[in-house]
């Protein structure tokens, strides 16, 4: 059931009663002005026609003042109840929630992993390594660049976990928690869990990783060079070397690891590796890794199990997937939420809550296909204004009006209960904001995100455009603060990909942010 329909259902007996506007409810709807050419440099068009969720939303404002003007006092909810629909609220203590990217990365998905891990006891990774990279602003404005450490880590409450689909390059590692230690971050180890079952990145794949994007020359794929692809292919090649090696049994890691090194220096000619040094270097570390590697498994499990409250961060985003993203301009491993239960080792039943986070606008950074990219003054100035630059790489990234038809086959795969919309502020000062609504190929809609590239790249993206707002939202902490204009861009996003908008980014801070509460969550109002 879509969202439009369960919030249509929660009010029907509004519409019955037929207070305040509830006539409206079942209509058509109409959409806003569309077309192939997007042009927001020029005067804003006129309002399109209310949507659904506007619509159901002006019923309550009435009914509440028509409450107020006929002095009825409405008790407060059961706890049970206000738990559910008051922003800012705990989450239940029984299941596990996810934090996914729905775009094509970078939409923002480590700060509401840290605003959100302050309620919860465990905060997991699960995919992916250090080519992912989340940016958080603590309240006191202090900055946290993020690779392989969960987000989770800045609640000093909080157990880490590092899963068994992560691939992590251990210097790296190191490396970052040395930093956020430094920072005053506290007890980081005594609260990182490290799966023994994680693969290990080395330099040599780092140094393979690059040499193989530089010989593509005008294909390359836009890697990180990070070693993550070389890591993933020794795994699925089932040679490997597994953290629990090192933490083990020291004799087996360098067996492993010198039958490695060779399978790649044979395989790569003029590849180097001083293989003595490494062992010297990874026999250093090993007790220091030793005290925070774990069977996560084992542990993620019996914490569900005692009913902890449990959150994963995921890393990249749908449209890099593997197997689902835009191949070959993908990622390494399986962002999506497949990736949750193959990589840390958990039933399907267990999860509870899908959060997909969205820019109010589309990012990309690297190759690969972006219908709705706007190469020009318009798209430069959101990359200046929202700051899109990479975090991991510092690379400038391409960015475009948001894209409704890729949102929907992120849904389709993910099955998204509530979307966390980053970054709405970057479009303040726009005179008209246009939305990418449906894809065209030879004239006619294409009713899925395609697999040929060809076909991407030759595809007519058809555009709704809505007027602009010129006010600051940066201090909104409700929905209601919001200008009129920027709640209208809310819901229209809100209708068209058919799932509720909980969150909304108003500012780069940890607070700048709009929470509507869990009645805004389909696991909620629709009892999963």
């Amino acid at each position: 059931m879509s969202f439009s329909s369960a919030a249509a259902r929660r009010l029907a007996p509004l519409a019955a009663a037929g207070i305040g506007g509830a006539a409206w409810i079942g209509t058509n709807v109409t959409e806003g002005e569309t077309s192939t050419a997007c042009d927001a440099s020029g005067s804003a068009p006129p309002p399109p026609a209310p949507t659904l969720t506007g619509q159901l939303d002006e019923v309550l404002r009435r009914l509440k003042a028509i409450e107020a003007g006929i002095g009825i006092t409405v008790p407060p909810p059961p706890a049970a109840l206000s738990a559910k629909s008051s922003g800012g609220d705990d989450p239940k203590p029984y299941g596990i929630d996810v934090v996914l990217g729905a775009q094509w990365g970078d939409e923002g998905k480590g700060k509401l992993v840290d605003i959100l891990s302050q309620r919860y006891d465990v905060c997991c990774r699960v995919a992916g390594g250090s080519n992912a990279g989340h940016t958080i602003v603590d309240p006191s404005g202090r900055k946290f660049k993020l690779h392989l450490v969960p987000s989770g880590i800045l609640n000093p409450l909080a157990t880490c976990v590092i899963g068994n689909g992560v691939v992590i390059h251990l210097p790296s590692f190191l490396t970052e928690i040395d930093g956020l230690t430094d920072a005053g971050v506290t007890d980081t180890e005594k609260r990182i869990r490290i799966s023994d079952r994680a693969h290990l990145v080395f330099d040599f794949h780092m140094d393979v990783d690059g040499d193989l994007e530089s010989a593509r020359g005008n294909n390359k794929l836009g890697t990180t060079r990070k070693g993550i692809g070389p890591a993933y292919a020794s795994k699925i090649s089932r040679n490997g070397v597994r953290v629990g090696d090192l933490a083990y049994n020291f004799d087996e890691f360098e067996r492993r690891f010198r039958a490695l090194v060779k399978q790649h220096t044979d395989s790569h000619p003029g590849l180097t590796v001083d293989v003595e040094a490494e062992l010297v270097r990874y026999k250093a570390m090993s007790g220091r890794i030793a005290a925070m590697v774990d069977d996560t498994i084992r542990f993620t499990n019996a914490e569900f199990d005692a009913g902890r409250r449990i959150l994963v961060e995921g890393a990249n985003a749908a449209m890099l997937d593997i197997d689902f993203g835009t191949y070959p301009y993908v990622t390494s491993s399986n962002p999506s939420v497949g990736s949750v239960l193959t990589g840390l080792g958990v039933s399907p039943r267990k999860l509870r809550s899908i959060y997909g986070t969205v820019k109010a606008y589309s990012t990309r950074v690297g190759e690969g296909p972006f219908p709705t990219e706007l190469d020009d003054a318009i798209g430069e100035g959101l990359r200046s204004r929202g700051g899109e630059f990479g975090t991991t790489t510092n690379r400038p990234r391409r960015c475009g009006w948001l894209d409704v038809p890729q949102m929907k086959y992120s849904t389709l795969i993910n099955g998204y209960t509530g979307l966390n919309l980053t970054k709405l502020d970057v479009l303040t000062g726009m005179d008209a904001i246009c939305i990418g609504v449906k894809y065209l190929h030879n004239g006619k809609p294409v009713d899925t995100m395609p697999a040929c590239l060809r076909t991407m790249q030759d595809m007519v993206v058809e555009y709704e455009t809505l007027p602009g707002w010129t006010e600051d939202i940066s201090k909104a902490r409700s929905f209601e603060d919001l200008p009129e204009n920027a709640k209208r861009y809310v819901l229209r996003v809100q209708e068209l990909m058919g799932v509720p908008v909980r969150w909304i980014g108003v500012g780069p801070n940890r607070m700048d942010v709009i929470d509507r509460g869990m009645a805004w969550d389909l696991s909620e109002t629709e009892g999963h």
